[in-house]
């Protein structure tokens, strides 16, 4: 791994970390985040220029504030930049120039943007949910036939989850969950899809305990709690460590041929 890829990596992530934050909040706000619309500082109206929005650089020089009016920017920008940039640099380590880091990214975008979208509004856009995985597909078709069966299995292995939950909560739970997990299935597969599921509902489980034992969650109030960030989580998690997580599975827990896993470009 040269530094040159890593660092090509980092920048990359950045951009399209800023990329997903106008995405996402334009969206909720039913704005045009194609075309011609320019970026302007929601306090002022005034239309920013390039040097006001490099990844990361432009927040820090300008002390999280417009240089137009002073008022402050919100410091998710600047945070979802940088966590993207060490998505992306994970992922080139783990994956380095290959197919699987390809498809890998592609559901990282989307992990990101659905995140983003239900964190603010506790939306989950359809066509944000199912491109990735749609995208997906289409690059598992790299590694044959199989590869895409797999794809297809691991969409309908996440719906079929979630179809279950909200049909045996009686509409408790919203079908963008669904669709969401069955996008980030057709990029995962079945098995890392069930894991990836398992993952992401002991993280938000941990998370809603930790609030409620700090006040700032309370049993009973029907207080929403996104879904989409916590599943993301263990998505992320899963498709970076799945040989390590699935080798020490099959050690401890699982038969031997679960050690034959790999993502189908390997």
């Amino acid at each position: 791994m040269t530094t040159e890829l890593v660092v090509t990596s980092a920048l990359l992530g950045a951009c399209f970390g800023s990329f997903l934050n106008v995405i996402a909040h334009r969206s909720i706000q039913g704005r045009s985040w194609w075309g011609s619309e320019r970026s302007v500082c929601e306090s002022c109206g005034h239309v920013l220029g390039a040097t006001e929005l490099i990844p990361i650089v432009s927040w820090l020089v300008q002390r999280g504030r417009c240089k137009h009016c002073g008022a402050k920017i919100s410091a998710r920008y600047i945070i979802i930049e940088i966590v993207c940039a060490v998505l992306a640099v994970m992922i080139m380590f783990r994956f380095g120039l290959s197919w699987a880091g390809l498809i890998v990214s592609v559901g990282t975008m989307g992990l990101v943007l659905n995140s983003l979208t239900d964190f603010e509004s506790g939306d989950v856009f359809d066509v944000f949910a199912l491109a990735p995985g749609i995208a997906g597909l289409l690059i598992r078709c790299a590694g044959g036939v199989w590869a895409v069966v797999d794809g297809l299995e691991g969409a309908a292995a996440g719906w079929g989850i979630f179809a279950l939950i909200i049909f045996l909560s009686r509409g408790g739970m919203g079908w963008g969950d669904a669709v969401f997990m069955a996008g980030i299935g057709a990029i995962m597969g079945l098995k890392l899809t069930l894991f990836a599921f398992y993952a992401g509902i002991m993280t938000g489980g941990f998370f809603v305990i930790i609030m409620m034992l700090i006040g700032r969650l309370h049993w009973g109030k029907g207080e929403a709690v996104p879904l989409v960030p916590f599943l993301s989580i263990g998505s992320f998690v899963t498709m970076i460590f799945c040989d390590e997580i699935f080798s020490y599975l099959g050690r401890r827990i699982l038969s031997p041929e679960i050690l034959s896993l790999t993502w189908p470009f390997n």
